[in-house]
């Protein structure tokens, strides 16, 4: 084992901060609509052509221990707030930045970390009630070609996503896949979603995306649990002979199953993926019935006495495509059969015949899993890095989109942001200093991102910014154009979701590492990172 290094204080925090900065001094190139790309050299294939934070972040590792830890920590913030809310990661990294080296300074300077922190969670807090009062709610299609089309940058993007919200509706399912030729172009295919994922990370097979994706996929669906490998060992060992990718749906797994199935995946010697039913109880079958109808497959159904070592690969059902990621799984390109069409008006009678407020929901809830379909968004691309980005364009666009949905939108632009430093500057005080400070860490970052989308369009950042502090209700910067505008009115918004996230992530890594007094490091860089599987998985 490795000899161990231990630095503190103002040099373990200025080691720290290096890494921070080399990190956060490339994303924040990116940000805004007159943002920068970055080119990233990858290790197999292809560099990639990119404007987007997390995906920068992940690419970014440094040989000094301390400084990459820097670049780990900050990456936290983008990395939180692309899982919760799908976008806003460049602003998160810019922030984090901004936070970080403010509450760095004050420590260095004497001020108490530990009140620090309590004044950055307090102010960040206050922050984020203020974003909620100014939320709106989405109301118009343009407002949702707006949003998405402020995230990728190009209102083409905005149209095609608005196409695809009202070809499945605001909750339908839409995915991102690759188009033939060189069109972008919208497709609608047969198929739903459920609450339900993958079993083990083993099963990934698309690491850019977190899934497990199989094409041509048959599907065993059952509410058995599956105690015993044994119990299905002849369907496997046929699955096996006939080299087809696998979906099994049932009750649960023994973890035996789930490992024995796992460690066969990762020898290649089944193409498989696992995930539990979804629901519980009377609607978990229903819920069942509806995916074996969806996919021809036979209900293996426990009630009926139907068991498991009598399942023949003719019971399996067919799909187009199955795309299993954490906590959910996709089934893309179902036929359309005159059963399917059956049971989608059996369940619309029950809604119109149903007295209990819970089954309904639960009815409507299924009615639109089958009827609503899956739009799928084909990127295409001249050349193979112009399709990555684009991807990564509307991957962002298409979340954004989805936050702004759930949450509502905000007067964009880094206006809301501007407007709640004015409102809490001279409100939000404590008589402590210390715990002040924390505050002024938090409220004094917020007009960082507006200076650096000033900057980063070939403006003065700092003069924007005074301009910008004297603009009354929705008036602020386009920096697609330099002119100060009604930037409700110009479409220029961002979803609250978001902003809200950026706000609390952003905050969270700060306030971890204003308190840090002390870095323990290995002395000798490991030039080789280990790359062997985690037996623990089994």
């Amino acid at each position: 084992m490795p000899s161990k290094k231990i630095i503190f204080g103002k040099e373990a925090r200025e080691e720290i901060l290096k890494g921070v900065d080399t990190l956060a001094n490339v994303v924040k190139l990116t940000l805004g609509p007159k943002g920068n790309n970055v080119a990233l050299e990858k290790e197999n294939g292809l560099p990639s052509i990119v404007n987007d934070g997390v995906t920068i972040a992940k690419e970014i590792k440094l040989e000094q221990p301390l400084r990459n830890m820097g670049v780990k920590l900050i990456s936290e913030a983008a990395i939180k707030t692309n899982d919760n809310a799908g976008d806003g990661t460049t602003t998160a990294i810019v922030l984090a930045q901004s936070m970080i080296q403010k509450s760095f300074k004050y420590v260095n300077s004497g001020y108490k970390p530990i009140l620090i922190k309590k004044g950055i969670l307090e102010a960040s807090q206050k922050v984020v009630e203020k974003i909620l009062e100014k939320s709106k709610p989405i109301s118009t299609q343009e407002d949702i070609s707006n949003v998405a089309t402020i995230s990728s940058g190009q209102k083409e993007i905005g149209q095609i996503i608005v196409s695809a919200i009202e070809k499945v509706t605001k909750k339908g399912v839409i995915t991102i896949g690759e188009s033939k030729g060189f069109e972008t172009e919208l497709e609608v295919v047969e198929g739903m979603q459920y609450d339900k994922g993958y079993l083990s990370s083993v099963f990934i097979t698309n690491v850019a995306n977190m899934s497990s994706e199989l094409d041509n996929a048959f599907v065993l669906v059952t509410d058995h649990k599956i105690n015993n490998i044994n119990e299905i060992s002849g369907l496997l060992e046929e699955v096996k002979e006939k080299s087809v990718p696998l979906l099994i749906i049932a009750n649960s797994f023994d973890n035996d199953v789930i490992n024995i199935l796992a460690l066969n995946k990762f020898h290649g010697a089944l193409n498989i993926v696992m995930t539990e039913a979804p629901g519980f109880g009377d609607n978990q079958k229903e819920l069942l019935k509806d995916i074996s109808i969806l996919t021809k497959a036979t209900f293996v159904d426990k009630d009926l006495n139907t068991q498991l070592q009598e399942i023949k690969f003719e019971n399996l059902g067919r799909i187009k495509k199955a795309i299993v990621k954490q906590d959910n799984t996709i089934l893309m390109g179902a036929e359309k059969t005159s059963e399917l069409s059956e049971r989608i008006k059996e369940i619309e009678i029950n809604i119109q015949n149903t007295k209990s407020d819970y089954e309904l929901n639960n009815l409507k809830s299924r009615l639109a899993k089958l009827s609503g379909g899956i739009a799928v968004i084909k990127v295409g691309a001249v050349t193979e890095i112009e399709l990555k980005e684009k991807k990564l364009r509307i991957e962002d666009a298409l979340n954004a989109t989805q936050a702004a949905v759930t949450e509502g939108i905000l007067v964009g632009g880094g206006k809301t942001l501007v407007e709640i430093y004015k409102e809490l500057k001279n409100t939000l005080v404590n008589t402590n200093i210390d715990i002040q400070k924390g505050i002024n860490v938090i409220l004094d970052s917020l007009l960082i991102p507006t200076y650096q989308i000033a900057e980063n369009a070939g403006f003065d950042g700092d003069l924007v910014l005074k301009e910008q502090l004297k603009q009354e209700d929705n008036f602020g910067f386009d920096a697609s154009n330099g002119q100060y505008v009604d930037l409700l009115k110009q479409g220029i918004i961002d979803p609250t979701k978001v902003t809200k996230q950026v706000i609390l992530n952003s905050a969270s890594i700060t306030s971890v590492l204003v308190t840090t007094e002390a870095a323990v490091f290995s002395s000798k860089d490991k030039k080789h990172l280990s790359k062997n599987l985690d037996m623990n998985s089994f």
